[in-house]
């Protein structure tokens, strides 16, 4: 389909899906077989947990440089090169035989899959204006809902039969080839583009930092992300262990379990969360983070129930509400913020984002949850993961009532001096 085509903005979103899809089966793979790897290895719940701190610890290092990269290079030569970057790595992870591997394998991945969503944000933003972006962003979110289900019920299916080495294989393999494929196809579009603008020189680190620092709502949104960041990653790296514990399932059942309810509940409610996002920024400036609040805040009780169900049934329906309210959440993460910040620097603000999403929350989530887990149980560890939520929402009221509208009027007057 040729770029001129009006319909291949949305063409896009749906290549950058199947790129995405491949991001989180890759990262999610390792979860559903901790069973395995804690037999073969004689690991601890802290040593499985520091696994899905390696990762993120490292992808948030990277992401802020990573995304400082993206505003000066296509974002095609970064998105494709990161997809045979981290897919090539993922296959390494079979090559692992002790822990310290392991805890290296997934630390590079990390790296390689940190220039993915500062590139892939900033591309759908400039083929995406107002009116159709966080629709555009809530479908591509999905992709992260159907690779997390993947990545968790495959890795678990094949390490059951054929151990757990060749899901990192399959996966990083299918990665490589999709690469190969999408580069005839995906191309860069002008930045500004989707406001009819002329994007500006881009910023340096400490200039985009300044320029972050002074825009309040930027602040109120990155620090809400860390709270929801942190109770996504206590499901994506210990649900599929609370299940298998608790309810006695077999390794494929139990990531199944843990990821699909939740998943699908998230990939079906993500692109509502974006229709009603941009009908309500239509109205107000802060229409994107109403749903975001809304989606925290509602979503809270579900992740209390969660830790406390004694049946299989309770879990389930948690599950479901939990990923729901999740959805209208993650539908909106950086169109909301994109609504305060200038084209030229969109690589860079999802790189911050996620630096202090991943660093602050889901690096420690992993082994907070863990550490609470060894003296309470790991049902109430993850219930605790409720009250992170509830702040969230509290800072995303803030930003609605007293921020968002200076901001977004602060970012549309200095467009029109521009131009």
């Amino acid at each position: 389909m040729s770029p001129k085509n009006p319909n291949y903005k949305w063409f896009v979103v749906a290549m950058l899906w199947g790129i995405a899809f491949f991001n989180y089966a890759d990262r999610q793979a390792i979860f559903s077989v901790f069973p395995l790897l804690q037999k073969e290895m004689s690991l601890s719940n802290v040593e499985l947990g520091l696994l899905g701190s390696a990762f993120a610890w490292v992808y948030g290092l990277g992401a802020l440089f990573a995304g400082s990269i993206v505003d000066r290079i296509r974002r095609k030569t970064a998105i494709l090169g990161g997809l045979h970057a981290w897919s090539l790595i993922c296959m390494a992870t079979a090559l692992a035989k002790k822990f310290p591997h392991l805890v290296f394998f997934r630390a590079a991945e990390g790296l390689g899959e940190t220039f993915y969503f500062p590139a892939s944000m900033s591309l759908i933003s400039d083929y995406h204006g107002k009116d159709t972006r966080s629709r555009a962003m809530g479908f591509h979110q999905t992709s992260v809902y159907v690779g997390t289900i993947g990545g968790g019920a495959f890795a678990g299916l094949i390490g059951q039969y054929y151990g757990w080495r060749w899901s990192f294989v399959i996966f990083g393999g299918l990665g490589v080839i999709l690469g190969l494929v999408l580069q005839r196809f995906l191309h860069e579009a002008p930045r500004g583009a989707s406001e009819n603008t002329e994007a500006g020189k881009p910023l340096s680190i400490p200039e985009f930092l300044a320029l972050a620092g002074r825009t309040p709502t930027v602040l109120l949104l990155l620090a809400a992300f860390i709270c929801s960041n942190f109770v996504a990653t206590v499901v994506l790296s210990w649900m599929p262990k609370f299940v298998y514990d608790r309810f006695q399932m077999d390794l494929a059942r139990s990531g199944l379990t843990a990821t699909l309810y939740i998943q699908v509940a998230s990939m079906l409610a993500c692109p509502v969360g974006g229709w009603l996002a941009d009908k309500l920024r239509e109205r107000t400036p802060g229409g994107r983070m109403m749903v975001q609040a809304a989606g925290v805040l509602c979503g809270a009780p579900f992740v209390v129930l969660c830790g406390a169900s004694t049946t299989l049934g309770t879990l389930i329906v948690a599950l479901i509400g939990w990923g729901m309210f999740k959805g209208f959440y993650d539908a909106n993460i950086f169109a909301s913020v994109y609504d305060v910040i200038p084209p030229e620097s969109r690589g860079a603000t999802a790189g911050l984002m996620n630096t202090v999403g991943w660093l602050a929350g889901g690096g420690t989530a992993p082994i907070v949850i863990g550490w609470i887990a060894e003296s309470h149980g790991l049902g109430y560890a993850i219930s605790l993961a409720a009250g992170v939520y509830v702040l969230a929402g509290i800072l995303l009221l803030i930003g609605i009532f007293f921020t968002v509208s200076n901001d977004s009027k602060r970012l549309a007057d200095a467009a029109h001096r521009i131009n």
